[in-house]
Protein backbone atom coordinates (compact mmCIF):
# COMPACT_ATOMS: atom_id res chain seq x y z
CA UNK A 1 0.00 0.00 0.00
CA UNK A 2 2.90 2.35 0.76
CA UNK A 3 4.27 1.72 -2.74
CA UNK A 4 0.90 2.42 -4.37
CA UNK A 5 0.58 5.61 -2.35
CA UNK A 6 4.09 6.70 -3.33
CA UNK A 7 3.45 5.90 -7.00
CA UNK A 8 0.35 8.06 -6.88
CA UNK A 9 2.30 10.93 -5.27
CA UNK A 10 5.03 10.75 -7.92
CA UNK A 11 2.42 10.57 -10.68
CA UNK A 12 0.68 13.72 -9.47
CA UNK A 13 3.95 15.60 -8.95
CA UNK A 14 5.29 14.64 -12.39
CA UNK A 15 2.06 15.74 -14.09
CA UNK A 16 2.37 19.08 -12.27
CA UNK A 17 5.96 19.50 -13.44
CA UNK A 18 4.98 18.59 -17.00
CA UNK A 19 2.17 21.13 -17.14
CA UNK A 20 4.52 23.87 -15.92
CA UNK A 21 7.18 23.20 -18.58
CA UNK A 22 6.38 24.82 -21.93
CA UNK A 23 9.31 23.13 -23.67
CA UNK A 24 8.11 19.72 -22.59
CA UNK A 25 4.58 20.38 -23.85
CA UNK A 26 6.06 21.16 -27.26
CA UNK A 27 7.81 17.77 -27.31
CA UNK A 28 4.88 15.83 -25.85
CA UNK A 29 1.98 17.44 -27.70
CA UNK A 30 2.89 19.77 -30.56
CA UNK A 31 5.67 17.63 -32.06
CA UNK A 32 3.76 14.31 -32.28
CA UNK A 33 0.59 16.06 -33.43
CA UNK A 34 2.17 18.19 -36.16
CA UNK A 35 5.09 16.13 -37.47
CA UNK A 36 3.06 13.27 -39.00
CA UNK A 37 0.91 15.75 -40.89
CA UNK A 38 3.90 17.75 -42.14
CA UNK A 39 5.81 14.65 -43.26
CA UNK A 40 2.82 13.16 -45.06
CA UNK A 41 2.01 16.41 -46.85
CA UNK A 42 5.62 16.64 -48.04
CA UNK A 43 5.49 13.14 -49.54
CA UNK A 44 2.17 13.69 -51.32
CA UNK A 45 1.61 12.99 -54.15
CA UNK A 46 3.24 9.68 -53.39
CA UNK A 47 4.36 8.70 -56.89
CA UNK A 48 6.67 10.64 -59.20
CA UNK A 49 4.90 11.11 -62.54
CA UNK A 50 5.66 12.66 -65.91
CA UNK A 51 9.43 12.76 -65.59
CA UNK A 52 10.73 14.81 -68.57
CA UNK A 53 12.36 12.45 -71.09
CA UNK A 54 14.02 13.12 -74.44
CA UNK A 55 13.94 10.47 -77.19
CA UNK A 56 16.72 9.94 -79.73
CA UNK A 57 15.28 7.83 -82.55
CA UNK A 58 18.08 6.71 -84.85
CA UNK A 59 15.86 3.99 -86.35
CA UNK A 60 13.00 6.17 -87.60
CA UNK A 61 10.78 3.17 -88.37
CA UNK A 62 7.20 2.24 -87.47
CA UNK A 63 8.57 -0.09 -84.79
CA UNK A 64 10.61 2.68 -83.15
CA UNK A 65 7.68 5.09 -83.27
CA UNK A 66 5.50 2.45 -81.61
CA UNK A 67 8.09 2.12 -78.84
CA UNK A 68 8.15 5.90 -78.37
CA UNK A 69 4.34 6.11 -78.30
CA UNK A 70 3.98 3.34 -75.75
CA UNK A 71 6.73 4.81 -73.58
CA UNK A 72 5.18 8.29 -73.61
CA UNK A 73 1.81 6.76 -72.69
CA UNK A 74 3.24 5.57 -69.37
CA UNK A 75 2.32 7.76 -66.36
CA UNK A 76 6.00 7.94 -65.42
CA UNK A 77 7.12 9.36 -68.78
CA UNK A 78 6.68 13.01 -69.65
CA UNK A 79 7.84 13.27 -73.26
CA UNK A 80 9.81 16.50 -73.56
CA UNK A 81 10.51 15.99 -77.27
CA UNK A 82 12.76 14.33 -79.81
CA UNK A 83 16.46 15.13 -80.00
CA UNK A 84 18.30 14.89 -83.31
CA UNK A 85 21.20 13.00 -81.77
CA UNK A 86 22.80 12.11 -78.45
CA UNK A 87 24.81 15.35 -78.38
CA UNK A 88 21.61 17.42 -78.42
CA UNK A 89 20.11 15.15 -75.78
CA UNK A 90 23.14 15.71 -73.54
CA UNK A 91 22.65 19.47 -73.85
CA UNK A 92 19.04 19.13 -72.73
CA UNK A 93 20.25 17.00 -69.82
CA UNK A 94 22.91 19.54 -68.85
CA UNK A 95 20.28 22.32 -68.87
CA UNK A 96 18.09 20.18 -66.54
CA UNK A 97 15.27 20.19 -69.07
CA UNK A 98 15.15 16.38 -69.10
CA UNK A 99 16.13 13.75 -66.53
CA UNK A 100 16.35 10.78 -68.86
CA UNK A 101 17.14 9.95 -72.49
CA UNK A 102 15.64 7.02 -74.41
CA UNK A 103 17.95 6.02 -77.25
CA UNK A 104 16.56 3.79 -80.00
CA UNK A 105 19.46 2.45 -82.13
CA UNK A 106 19.43 2.44 -85.92
CA UNK A 107 19.21 -1.38 -86.11
CA UNK A 108 16.21 -1.61 -83.78
CA UNK A 109 13.59 -2.63 -86.36
CA UNK A 110 16.08 -4.69 -88.38
CA UNK A 111 16.99 -6.82 -85.38
CA UNK A 112 13.34 -7.40 -84.48
CA UNK A 113 12.49 -8.65 -87.96
CA UNK A 114 15.60 -10.85 -88.11
CA UNK A 115 14.81 -12.47 -84.77
CA UNK A 116 17.82 -10.83 -83.12
CA UNK A 117 17.58 -9.17 -79.74
CA UNK A 118 17.16 -5.39 -80.02
CA UNK A 119 18.79 -3.03 -77.52
CA UNK A 120 17.03 0.28 -76.89
CA UNK A 121 18.75 2.10 -74.02
CA UNK A 122 17.47 4.49 -71.38
CA UNK A 123 19.85 6.79 -69.52
CA UNK A 124 18.48 7.91 -66.14
CA UNK A 125 19.51 10.69 -63.81
CA UNK A 126 20.43 9.08 -60.47
CA UNK A 127 20.42 12.31 -58.44
CA UNK A 128 16.92 11.44 -57.24
CA UNK A 129 16.17 7.78 -56.59
CA UNK A 130 12.41 8.21 -57.01
CA UNK A 131 12.79 9.41 -60.60
CA UNK A 132 15.08 6.52 -61.46
CA UNK A 133 12.74 4.01 -59.81
CA UNK A 134 9.70 5.32 -61.69
CA UNK A 135 11.42 5.26 -65.08
CA UNK A 136 13.02 1.86 -64.54
CA UNK A 137 9.69 0.34 -63.47
CA UNK A 138 7.92 1.84 -66.50
CA UNK A 139 10.58 0.58 -68.92
CA UNK A 140 10.52 -2.90 -67.41
CA UNK A 141 6.74 -3.11 -67.84
CA UNK A 142 7.03 -1.80 -71.40
CA UNK A 143 9.74 -4.35 -72.18
CA UNK A 144 7.57 -7.23 -70.97
CA UNK A 145 4.58 -5.95 -72.96
CA UNK A 146 6.56 -5.50 -76.21
CA UNK A 147 8.23 -8.87 -75.80
CA UNK A 148 4.82 -10.50 -75.48
CA UNK A 149 3.42 -8.71 -78.53
CA UNK A 150 6.44 -9.51 -80.72
CA UNK A 151 6.43 -13.14 -79.60
CA UNK A 152 2.72 -13.41 -80.43
CA UNK A 153 3.35 -12.02 -83.93
CA UNK A 154 6.17 -14.49 -84.54
CA UNK A 155 4.06 -17.42 -83.38
CA UNK A 156 1.15 -16.35 -85.57
CA UNK A 157 3.47 -16.31 -88.58
CA UNK A 158 4.09 -20.05 -88.08
CA UNK A 159 0.58 -20.86 -89.26
CA UNK A 160 -2.98 -21.29 -88.14
CA UNK A 161 -2.23 -24.32 -85.98
CA UNK A 162 0.08 -22.29 -83.77
CA UNK A 163 -2.05 -19.17 -83.69
CA UNK A 164 -3.40 -19.99 -80.24
CA UNK A 165 0.07 -20.08 -78.71
CA UNK A 166 0.71 -16.33 -78.74
CA UNK A 167 2.26 -14.47 -75.84
CA UNK A 168 5.05 -15.28 -73.43
CA UNK A 169 5.32 -18.79 -71.98
CA UNK A 170 4.99 -17.36 -68.46
CA UNK A 171 2.84 -14.41 -67.51
CA UNK A 172 4.48 -12.54 -64.64
CA UNK A 173 2.29 -10.39 -62.43
CA UNK A 174 3.51 -7.98 -59.73
CA UNK A 175 1.54 -7.42 -56.52
CA UNK A 176 2.89 -4.86 -54.06
CA UNK A 177 1.74 -6.09 -50.67
CA UNK A 178 1.00 -3.34 -48.19
CA UNK A 179 1.67 -0.57 -50.72
CA UNK A 180 -0.52 -1.14 -53.74
CA UNK A 181 0.06 2.37 -55.08
CA UNK A 182 3.87 2.02 -54.80
CA UNK A 183 3.76 5.38 -53.06
CA UNK A 184 6.66 6.74 -51.06
CA UNK A 185 4.46 8.04 -48.25
CA UNK A 186 2.71 4.68 -47.91
CA UNK A 187 6.13 3.06 -47.64
CA UNK A 188 7.92 5.37 -45.22
CA UNK A 189 5.28 7.15 -43.08
CA UNK A 190 4.10 4.06 -41.08
CA UNK A 191 7.68 3.61 -39.88
CA UNK A 192 8.41 7.29 -39.31
CA UNK A 193 5.37 7.83 -37.08
CA UNK A 194 6.63 5.13 -34.70
CA UNK A 195 10.02 6.83 -34.61
CA UNK A 196 8.28 10.16 -33.89
CA UNK A 197 6.61 8.58 -30.86
CA UNK A 198 9.94 7.40 -29.50
CA UNK A 199 11.96 10.54 -30.22
CA UNK A 200 9.39 13.00 -28.87
CA UNK A 201 9.08 11.02 -25.63
CA UNK A 202 12.85 10.68 -25.23
CA UNK A 203 13.32 14.40 -25.76
CA UNK A 204 10.62 15.30 -23.26
CA UNK A 205 11.74 12.88 -20.55
CA UNK A 206 15.38 13.92 -20.91
CA UNK A 207 14.34 17.58 -20.83
CA UNK A 208 12.59 17.04 -17.49
CA UNK A 209 15.61 15.18 -16.15
CA UNK A 210 18.04 17.90 -17.22
CA UNK A 211 15.85 20.56 -15.61
CA UNK A 212 15.74 18.55 -12.37
CA UNK A 213 19.54 18.28 -12.30
CA UNK A 214 19.81 22.05 -12.81
CA UNK A 215 17.52 22.61 -9.82
CA UNK A 216 19.63 20.25 -7.70
CA UNK A 217 22.80 22.20 -8.46
CA UNK A 218 21.06 25.46 -7.65
CA UNK A 219 19.67 24.15 -4.33
CA UNK A 220 22.59 22.32 -2.79
CA UNK A 221 21.83 18.92 -4.29
CA UNK A 222 18.09 18.99 -3.58
CA UNK A 223 15.34 19.31 -6.17
CA UNK A 224 12.44 21.13 -4.45
CA UNK A 225 10.01 19.78 -7.07
CA UNK A 226 11.05 16.14 -6.62
CA UNK A 227 9.92 13.63 -4.00
CA UNK A 228 13.25 12.38 -2.73
CA UNK A 229 11.58 10.60 0.18
CA UNK A 230 10.09 8.08 -2.28
CA UNK A 231 12.19 5.04 -3.19
CA UNK A 232 13.64 4.85 -6.73
CA UNK A 233 11.41 2.01 -7.94
CA UNK A 234 8.07 3.72 -7.17
CA UNK A 235 9.53 6.93 -8.56
CA UNK A 236 10.36 5.32 -11.91
CA UNK A 237 6.95 3.64 -12.11
CA UNK A 238 5.09 6.82 -11.20
CA UNK A 239 6.94 8.89 -13.79
CA UNK A 240 6.38 6.25 -16.47
CA UNK A 241 2.63 6.24 -15.77
CA UNK A 242 2.59 10.03 -16.13
CA UNK A 243 4.23 9.82 -19.54
CA UNK A 244 1.88 7.04 -20.64
CA UNK A 245 -1.14 9.19 -19.77
CA UNK A 246 0.07 11.61 -22.42
CA UNK A 247 1.20 9.12 -25.03
CA UNK A 248 -1.61 6.59 -25.13
CA UNK A 249 -4.05 9.10 -26.73
CA UNK A 250 -1.21 10.50 -28.86
CA UNK A 251 -0.45 6.97 -30.09
CA UNK A 252 -4.08 6.41 -31.04
CA UNK A 253 -4.03 9.65 -33.02
CA UNK A 254 -0.75 8.86 -34.82
CA UNK A 255 -1.22 5.15 -35.46
CA UNK A 256 -4.93 5.10 -36.23
CA UNK A 257 -6.14 8.47 -37.46
CA UNK A 258 -3.13 9.66 -39.48
CA UNK A 259 -3.36 6.68 -41.91
CA UNK A 260 -7.09 7.26 -42.24
CA UNK A 261 -6.67 10.99 -42.87
CA UNK A 262 -4.18 10.50 -45.71
CA UNK A 263 -5.46 7.18 -47.08
CA UNK A 264 -2.27 5.34 -46.18
CA UNK A 265 -2.14 1.52 -45.82
CA UNK A 266 -4.20 0.61 -42.78
CA UNK A 267 -5.12 -3.06 -42.76
CA UNK A 268 -4.27 -4.34 -39.28
CA UNK A 269 -6.46 -4.56 -36.22
CA UNK A 270 -6.30 -1.46 -33.95
CA UNK A 271 -6.26 -3.75 -30.91
CA UNK A 272 -3.19 -5.58 -32.22
CA UNK A 273 -1.05 -2.55 -33.01
CA UNK A 274 -2.07 -0.64 -29.87
CA UNK A 275 -1.22 -3.64 -27.69
CA UNK A 276 2.03 -3.99 -29.61
CA UNK A 277 3.05 -0.36 -29.22
CA UNK A 278 2.31 -0.31 -25.46
CA UNK A 279 5.57 -2.03 -24.36
CA UNK A 280 7.49 0.21 -26.77
CA UNK A 281 6.15 3.27 -24.95
CA UNK A 282 7.14 1.75 -21.61
CA UNK A 283 10.63 0.89 -22.86
CA UNK A 284 11.04 4.39 -24.29
CA UNK A 285 9.98 6.02 -21.01
CA UNK A 286 12.44 3.85 -19.07
CA UNK A 287 15.20 4.56 -21.61
CA UNK A 288 14.58 8.29 -21.28
CA UNK A 289 14.93 8.09 -17.50
CA UNK A 290 18.16 6.15 -18.00
CA UNK A 291 19.60 8.77 -20.35
CA UNK A 292 19.12 11.44 -17.67
CA UNK A 293 22.51 10.30 -16.35
CA UNK A 294 24.22 12.10 -19.26
CA UNK A 295 21.82 15.07 -19.45
CA UNK A 296 23.21 17.60 -16.99
CA UNK A 297 21.32 20.58 -18.41
CA UNK A 298 18.24 21.15 -20.54
CA UNK A 299 20.32 22.16 -23.55
CA UNK A 300 22.14 18.83 -23.56
CA UNK A 301 18.96 17.25 -24.93
CA UNK A 302 19.54 18.91 -28.30
CA UNK A 303 23.22 17.99 -28.31
CA UNK A 304 22.76 14.32 -27.47
CA UNK A 305 19.36 13.23 -28.75
CA UNK A 306 18.08 15.32 -31.67
CA UNK A 307 20.70 14.06 -34.16
CA UNK A 308 19.94 10.42 -33.27
CA UNK A 309 16.65 10.51 -35.20
CA UNK A 310 18.39 9.83 -38.52
CA UNK A 311 20.60 7.14 -36.95
CA UNK A 312 17.61 5.36 -35.40
CA UNK A 313 15.77 5.54 -38.74
CA UNK A 314 18.55 3.59 -40.46
CA UNK A 315 18.94 1.15 -37.57
CA UNK A 316 15.23 0.31 -37.69
CA UNK A 317 15.64 -1.39 -41.07
CA UNK A 318 13.11 0.85 -42.80
CA UNK A 319 15.53 2.05 -45.47
CA UNK A 320 18.08 -0.79 -45.34
CA UNK A 321 17.30 -4.37 -44.23
CA UNK A 322 18.68 -5.27 -40.82
CA UNK A 323 19.88 -8.70 -41.95
CA UNK A 324 22.27 -6.93 -44.37
CA UNK A 325 23.78 -4.76 -41.62
CA UNK A 326 27.10 -5.57 -39.95
CA UNK A 327 26.72 -7.33 -36.56
CA UNK A 328 27.72 -4.19 -34.65
CA UNK A 329 24.90 -2.10 -36.11
CA UNK A 330 22.37 -4.89 -35.68
CA UNK A 331 23.35 -5.11 -32.00
CA UNK A 332 23.12 -1.33 -31.68
CA UNK A 333 19.66 -1.40 -33.22
CA UNK A 334 18.56 -4.02 -30.69
CA UNK A 335 19.05 -1.42 -27.94
CA UNK A 336 16.53 0.98 -29.51
CA UNK A 337 12.80 0.38 -28.83
CA UNK A 338 11.78 1.90 -32.17
CA UNK A 339 13.74 -0.79 -34.04
CA UNK A 340 11.29 -3.49 -33.01
CA UNK A 341 8.41 -1.01 -32.90
CA UNK A 342 8.82 0.02 -36.55
CA UNK A 343 9.21 -3.55 -37.77
CA UNK A 344 6.19 -4.87 -35.89
CA UNK A 345 3.88 -1.93 -36.58
CA UNK A 346 4.61 -1.94 -40.32
CA UNK A 347 3.79 -5.65 -40.45
CA UNK A 348 0.52 -5.19 -38.59
CA UNK A 349 -0.53 -1.94 -40.24
CA UNK A 350 0.55 -2.58 -43.83
CA UNK A 351 0.53 -6.39 -44.17
CA UNK A 352 -2.37 -7.24 -41.86
CA UNK A 353 -0.22 -9.31 -39.51
CA UNK A 354 -1.45 -10.16 -36.02
CA UNK A 355 0.13 -9.70 -32.63
CA UNK A 356 1.05 -13.38 -32.63
CA UNK A 357 2.89 -12.97 -35.94
CA UNK A 358 5.14 -10.42 -34.22
CA UNK A 359 5.74 -12.37 -31.03
CA UNK A 360 9.52 -12.03 -31.38
CA UNK A 361 9.42 -8.24 -31.57
CA UNK A 362 6.75 -8.09 -28.85
CA UNK A 363 8.83 -10.14 -26.42
CA UNK A 364 11.93 -8.08 -27.30
CA UNK A 365 10.11 -4.87 -26.35
CA UNK A 366 9.10 -6.30 -22.96
CA UNK A 367 12.69 -7.41 -22.37
CA UNK A 368 13.87 -3.89 -23.17
CA UNK A 369 11.27 -2.52 -20.74
CA UNK A 370 12.59 -4.75 -17.95
CA UNK A 371 16.24 -3.91 -18.63
CA UNK A 372 15.68 -0.18 -18.86
CA UNK A 373 13.49 -0.29 -15.75
CA UNK A 374 16.48 -1.57 -13.77
CA UNK A 375 18.85 1.00 -15.31
CA UNK A 376 16.38 3.84 -14.71
CA UNK A 377 16.05 2.88 -11.03
CA UNK A 378 19.85 2.75 -10.68
CA UNK A 379 20.23 6.17 -12.31
CA UNK A 380 17.55 7.61 -10.03
CA UNK A 381 19.34 6.20 -6.98
CA UNK A 382 22.73 7.53 -8.12
CA UNK A 383 21.43 11.04 -8.78
CA UNK A 384 19.85 11.18 -5.32
CA UNK A 385 23.07 9.97 -3.74
CA UNK A 386 25.03 12.64 -5.59
CA UNK A 387 22.56 15.22 -4.31
CA UNK A 388 22.93 14.05 -0.70
CA UNK A 389 26.73 14.07 -0.98
CA UNK A 390 26.63 17.57 -2.43
CA UNK A 391 24.27 18.80 0.28
CA UNK A 392 26.47 17.27 3.00
CA UNK A 393 29.59 18.90 1.54
CA UNK A 394 27.85 22.26 1.45
CA UNK A 395 26.78 21.83 5.07
CA UNK A 396 30.34 21.02 6.13
CA UNK A 397 31.71 24.02 4.30
CA UNK A 398 29.14 26.47 5.66
CA UNK A 399 30.47 26.68 9.31
CA UNK A 400 34.03 27.42 8.15
CA UNK A 401 32.75 29.98 5.69
CA UNK A 402 30.74 31.62 8.46
CA UNK A 403 33.81 31.67 10.78
CA UNK A 404 35.95 33.28 8.11
CA UNK A 405 33.40 36.00 7.52
CA UNK A 406 32.66 36.82 11.22
CA UNK A 407 34.10 40.16 12.42
CA UNK A 408 36.76 40.00 15.18
CA UNK A 409 35.52 40.27 18.78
Amino acid sequence: MKWLYDIGRVLRRELTNMRADAGLLIFFILLPLAYPIVYTLIYNPEVVEKVPVAIVDDSRTPESRQLARQASASPSFGLYGYAANMADAKELWAERKVYAVLHIPSDYAKNIHNGVQAHPTIYCDMSLLLRYRALLSAMTSLQIQLAGDITAERVDMLGAEASGLGGLPIDVGTHFLGDTSQGFASFVIPGIVVLILQQSMLLGVALLGGTSRERRRANGGVDPRALDDVAPVPTVIGKTLAYLLFYIPVSIYILHFIPLMFDLPHYGSPVDYLLFIFPMLIATAMLGQTLISIIREREYVFLYLVFTSVIFLFLSGLTWPRYAMPPFFRALGDLVPATFGVEGFVRINSNNATLGDNSGQYVALWIQSAVYFVTAALVNYRLRREGRVSAKADAQRSPSIAADTMPPA
